[in-house]
């Protein structure tokens, strides 16, 4: 009696560092551990300015193609499947390069306060109520 053939085994091994291992994350942040000195929130907002080019970390290429509209920090980690303290250091080197801009949401739009003689005009209002 004959085996069936085996099927095809990954392309690492289950008891070893899968690719997004320890070792991999070390190679894409270049060592680093800590972010610069931009400081993102899981809820930055993250837009891109310039498209990739030929050459860029593909992690970075991914980035940018994929905030071409707002996007939150903690969605760029979920769709590039890293953890969001490496996307913060690779968003920090595309922000550094001006390739992108970031902005927190609570900061995004700000309304203009609203003048002192309208605020006593509605003070005014609700006194008669």
């Amino acid at each position: 009696m004959t085996r069936p053939p085996r099927p095809p085994q990954p392309a690492w091994h289950p008891r070893s560092a899968p690719p997004d291992g320890p070792d991999r994350l070390y190679t894409v942040t270049g060592g680093r551990s800590r972010v610069g000195p931009h400081a993102f929130d899981v809820a930055t907002l993250v837009v891109t300015e310039q498209r990739p080019v030929p050459g860029m970390q593909s992690e970075h290429a991914r980035i940018l193609r994929r905030c071409e509209r707002p996007t939150a920090v903690v969605e760029v980690a979920a769709e590039l499947g890293l953890p969001i303290s490496v996307v913060k250091i690779l968003l920090g080197d595309l922000l550094a390069a001006g390739r992108i801009t970031a902005r927190h949401p609570r900061f995004a739009v700000q309304a203009q306060s609203p003048d002192l003689d309208t605020l006593e005009q509605v003070l005014r209002g609700l006194r008669r109520l």
